[in-house]
């Protein structure tokens, strides 16, 4: 092989590297790779993570109008509780610490 032929296939291979960086690029500035799109309000926030001991931990998630409780470990997540938060006892008179 010479050394132009070496130079051609180094040089397709930046060029096609470089494309797909400008495509990756586009991609994420559309939100093509979102799943389900776009959506214009967020649904799903944490309210409150309690660290239990090293491995497990206590999750508050809020979707639209309810609350989940789950434990989170290295073996799975587990579902404790799901409610409806009352936004009387959720006011910082009323809340109490679990330690």
């Amino acid at each position: 092989m010479n050394t132009e032929h070496i130079l051609n296939t180094f040089l397709a291979l930046i060029f096609v590297l470089a494309l797909m960086g400008l495509l990756a690029l586009l991609a994420k500035k559309l939100n093509l790779g979102q799943i389900g799109g776009q959506s214009r309000t967020k649904r799903l926030k944490i309210v409150e993570v309690l660290m239990l001991d090293a491995k497990h931990r206590a999750v508050i998630l809020q979707r639209d109008d309810k609350q989940h409780l789950v434990i989170l470990s290295h073996n799975g997540d587990t579902v404790i509780e799901t409610f409806k938060p009352d936004h009387e006892t959720l006011s910082e008179d009323n809340v109490k610490p679990i330690l």
